[in-house]
């Protein structure tokens, strides 16, 4: 359908029990040409949105990954001293200690397209809440482990726990914003998960010097420290974390229906089952599904690996003591920040694409590996590990909202994001096999091995731009053709009177009827007008 044809509003009514099920159907509000669209009142409900979901769940994801690599600092944490958690373990092997990494990720491949999908089953605020709650106890029991089998177990269970609540923020977002509004807020909450390594990093360096209080090791101390925050956030959570744009009482009638009704035909929406087979099907076609698991899974496994090892490379490499060595692993972190928020940027602003952006990082990171494998210079190595920590924090981020975006519906986004995310967990269960202590000091066979990966995860980078372009949506805001007319709708929208006038239409049930018919929604018994 072009844009200049008209397209009337469309206007229906549910009769269930449910009050919520009553209201108007916000999904199905259409444009008509020549309207003047409210921006700025638009943007004050996303706002309203951004306080009460971006701000948690940012702090949220902050404890997330300090839970995730935390195990990371703790195994050099205090080692001069005799106190090292894989000595206070029963002398953990480096096959042992490889094991106690990858064990975390098991849980996170087998069940975070089922945990993120279970998301829209008993509602964000339920589901993320809980996730919250549970790891966050599981990460403080890790201090009570006593032998080689009781952190392998703990570690599992909190897999188990921390499963779907990353790619439930993504999947919880697409029922609110666009996708080309996702860049720069992904990067606000992914951005608080890369500052983790650089927080994790002092507050390591911190409790090392509490190894010895109250008859506890340093590492001890790390995991309990690190967990309480995670519980406080589930409980807030909890109690104000918002559902859907629908059911949000913070909300106006007319903002839900702003909200809504910007949102394009292929994006999730609440009133759809959780599980819906013909998307399923639809999605296992899409060759998309296929190149955008080689690009999470060869740069998950190739790259992002490293960030659970990083601590333990440093050190090897020589590079002063352990407690130092934490804090050398906050640059890239800290550079990866601002790359991720900057790019996010440029890409909201359509001054760039997501996978312009993404096959340049693809390609540092290729060169990058292939230069570390090829250098002896410990310092020129710890440049370049800095340049590849940085771009590995930011290459996913930056192409998350395209996957958003070329998923077709709830179910298919759900499985997607989920999916997607999932087989990239393959990097703590494999990575830590290539970078074990034993291909120390130089780790040139790690490089080499990252240097591949990485090259194929570039022309899956590369094959993914051309299936998106040659289906005809690389500039639309969804899945779909007719979505790209969401573009257009920065300047043409709803007016002031429409938006008021649908909404009389439910605070004044008598008038619906009325009103229906006169926008053309209902039939009058004359032949030519369509229900």
């Amino acid at each position: 359908m072009s844009f200049e044809e008209k397209r009337p509003v469309h206007l229906e009514t549910q009769s269930t029990s449910s009050s919520d099920d009553q209201n108007l159907n916000y999904y199905d509000i259409d444009f008509q040409d020549g309207d003047v669209y409210e921006t700025k009142e638009y943007n004050a409900a996303l706002k309203k949105a951004d306080l009460r979901m971006l701000i948690i769940y940012s702090i949220a994801y902050l404890f997330t990954q300090i839970n995730k690599s935390n195990v990371g600092n703790a195994a050099i944490m205090n080692v001069e001293e005799g106190d090292g958690i894989r000595k206070a373990l029963g002398n953990l092997t480096s096959q042992q200690w490889a094991w106690v990494l990858s064990i975390f990720f098991y849980p996170y491949l087998f069940f975070e397209p089922v945990t993120t999908m279970l998301l829209k089953k008993f509602s964000p605020r339920v589901w993320q809440s809980r996730l919250m709650l549970t790891w966050g106890t599981i990460s403080m029991l890790q201090a009570v482990a006593k032998d080689y089998q009781g952190i392998l177990a703990i570690r599992f269970f909190l897999g188990l726990a921390e499963a779907g609540f990353y790619t439930g923020i993504i999947y919880h977002f697409s029922f609110w914003y666009r996708p080309r509004q996702l860049p720069t807020r992904i990067a606000i909450f992914y951005g608080s998960g890369q500052l983790s390594s650089a927080f994790s990093g002092i507050v390591a360096y911190g409790i090392s010097f509490m190894n010895g209080k109250q008859g506890l090791y340093g590492w001890q101390w790390l995991f309990i420290f690190e967990g309480i925050p995670t519980v406080a956030c589930g409980i807030y959570s909890a109690f104000y974390l918002p559902n859907y744009p629908e059911d949000s009482k913070f909300l106006s009638e007319r903002e839900k229906l702003l909200i809504i009704s910007r949102l394009p035909k292929s994006a999730p929406k609440r009133k759809d089952g959780f599980f819906v087979l013909s998307e399923i099907k639809e999605l296992l076609k899409d060759s998309t599904f296929y190149s955008y698991t080689g690009i999470w899974l060869f740069f998950g496994i190739g790259s992002w690996g490293l960030s659970t090892v990083i601590p333990t490379v440093l050190f090897e490499l020589g590079f002063s003591s352990t407690a130092e060595t934490q804090l050398m692993t906050m640059p890239g972190s800290i550079i990866g920040f601002f790359l991720l928020n900057l790019f996010g940027w440029l890409i909201q602003k359509r001054l760039m694409n997501g996978y312009q952006v993404g096959f340049g990082m693809a390609v540092t990171l290729t060169v990058g590996y292939i230069i570390l494998a090829a250098i002896d210079n410990p310092y020129a190595k710890y440049v370049f590990l800095v340049i590849c920590t940085a771009v590995t924090n930011s290459i996913f981020a930056i192409l998350w909202a395209d996957r958003v975006r070329v998923a077709r519906g709830t179910s298919s986004t759900g499985l997607a994001v989920g999916w997607t995310n999932a087989i990239c967990q393959l990097m703590g269960i494999v990575s830590p096999q290539f970078y074990q202590p034993k291909f120390g000091p130089t780790y040139r066979t790690s490089f080499i091995i990252s240097a591949a990966l990485c090259f194929c995860g570039t022309v899956s980078v590369a094959a993914t731009w051309l299936l998106v372009y040659r289906r005809g949506i690389l500039h639309t805001e969804g899945a779909y053709l007719e979505d790209e007319d969401i573009v257009k709708r920065d300047e043409f929208g709803l007016t002031q009177a429409r938006i008021d006038e649908v909404i009389r239409a439910r605070e004044d049930p008598p008038l619906l009827t009325q009103v229906l018919i006169q926008l053309g929604l209902k039939s009058t018994g004359r032949a030519g007008h369509s229900t």
